[in-house]
């Protein structure tokens, strides 16, 4: 990440929930929103809480017009497997999500001046870029 990218690159950037794990909730979002300032996107194994989604948007809204050519950010979270559990496998599962937090999911954020759309179903993200 120390490297600037070239007029034109994109960058994907993963981040494992052991990189978020113990950040509070206002370095989680500054992390992801430096990132995305730096036109990069970001695929974060694991999702923010609520509240720090809206911080993020919050955030990102009160950049755009201050910062010459950022539009925004796009993002989008995808939780599998949840919708076709029976009533025994969602209470394992909620015990197991308290107890590790949520690294089944996947979260994408991505400036919204590269990232073109953003299609999700229960079981995958399709991620359109803008040329």
């Amino acid at each position: 990440m120390g490297k600037k990218s070239k007029r034109g690159d994109i960058t994907l950037s993963f981040i494992p929930y052991s990189d978020i794990e113990k950040l509070d909730s206002v370095y989680r979002v500054k992390k992801i929103l430096d990132m995305t300032l730096k036109n990069q996107i970001v695929i974060l194994q694991g999702r923010l809480e609520p509240e720090e989604e809206t911080s993020l948007i919050q955030s990102t809204m009160a950049l755009v017009g201050r910062i010459k050519n950022f539009k925004g950010i796009e993002i989008a979270v995808i939780n599998p497997g949840k919708e076709s559990q029976g009533f025994i496998s969602k209470i394992k599962f909620g015990i197991a999500r308290a107890l590790v937090g949520q690294r089944d999911a996947l979260t994408i954020v991505g400036p919204a001046s590269l990232v073109k759309e953003i299609k999700r179903d229960p079981k995958k993200i399709d991620l359109m870029l803008k040329r």
